[in-house]
């Protein structure tokens, strides 16, 4: 039996929980908010041509792999990625780096994890957790939704590493070999904000950063004379769970990403940070006042006048909102 002495932490999102959880584990305290942060997690993205659950993909993060990778790289961190096609393959090389005593991050799929409650089980293949040690075909899990680690088998777990459709994990295992004595987070925090900065106002491609956001406004007015009541019910819906019930996303992301301002501008010794991490607050709530007005209008409880167009104004403003926060972002030194 390999059982890795590994501390289980709650996270508001998997991938920079489990990221700041795997340095944890070499005596690297750093937060979640940190990590979010210098990996760049927050982003945004509307792609129609891209269907997940028969609807278009609205992404609120950075794709898969890509917090911990620019994390571990910044840092100065060295780490092992590993694809595959063999799932048998995947599960030998999983036990073989268990074995040398590193414990693994995993991107999953969550429809088919044992663990999870029913209501949190839908086709989301961008999930995140550690397994930190196995025994007789049983694996043991840390996932940073879970209240308590949790156990999986040997066939579930290859189930879910190979969950098929959008973002297919294809077995992706990620964990650090060497963590440095001594990383300067200084450098770091800035070479984040300016990748935030850059991937949300400087990519001149209309489907992400603030000019996503306005895409999809644009796109929302025309939901119901396009598509008719229940299918633009159902576009609104699944913009709602990748915004609320998808691993944090929206507004809870911009929560994160408010925290990291305010430690980075204590780090940095740049006050002005604070004021920024103050109006990414406040955009984070208008963000979830979109994300209550919306719901009600799904369940046909919302006010007549609080239309589709009512709803995507509420965006534009999100997005200039954001707009103005990461102009001044950019010129960080």
């Amino acid at each position: 039996m390999i059982k890795l002495d590994y501390e289980h932490r709650q996270a508001g999102h998997c991938e920079s929980g489990v990221t700041s959880n795997l340095l944890n584990y070499y005596k690297y305290k750093i937060s979640e908010p940190m990590v979010f942060g210098i990996g760049a997690g927050l982003f945004f993205s509307y792609l129609p041509f891209m269907k997940m659950q028969h609807a278009p993909t609205t992404s609120f993060r950075v794709w898969p792999g890509m917090v911990f990778d620019m994390t571990t790289k910044v840092l100065g961190v060295k780490a092992e990625i590993h694809r595959f096609r063999n799932p048998k393959e995947s599960m030998d090389k999983l036990n073989e780096v268990l074995d040398k005593g590193f414990p693994v991050g995993l991107q999953v799929g969550t429809f088919h994890l044992p663990f999870f409650p029913p209501e949190y089980r839908m086709h989301y293949n961008m999930h995140n957790m550690v397994v930190y040690g196995h025994d007789n075909g049983t694996y043991f899990i840390s996932d940073t939704l879970m209240e308590n680690p949790v156990e999986i088998s040997y066939n579930d777990l290859m189930r879910v590493r190979f969950a098929k459709g959008t973002f297919a994990p294809q077995g992706r295992m990620y964990y650090p070999t060497y963590v440095p004595s001594y990383i300067d987070l200084k450098p770091a925090i800035i070479k984040g904000i300016n990748k935030t900065a850059n991937n949300m106002i400087g990519i001149p491609f209309p489907l992400v950063g603030v000019k996503g956001i306005r895409y999809l406004s644009k796109r929302m007015r025309k939901w119901e004379k396009n598509l008719g009541p229940e299918k633009a019910s159902y576009y609104l819906g699944q913009v709602l769970r990748m915004e609320e019930e998808v691993g944090t996303a929206g507004a809870g992301f911009r929560f994160i990403y408010g925290a990291f301002l305010d430690e980075a501008s204590r780090v940095l010794n740049q006050d002005w940070l604070k004021e920024m991490s103050l109006e990414m607050g406040e955009n984070a709530n208008k963000w979830r006042d979109f994300s209550y007005l919306g719901s009600r209008h799904c369940k046909k409880r919302g006010k007549p006048e609080q239309s589709y167009d009512y709803l995507a104004d509420m965006l534009l403003e999100c997005a200039d909102r954001e707009e103005k926060i990461f102009r001044k972002l950019a010129k960080i030194k």
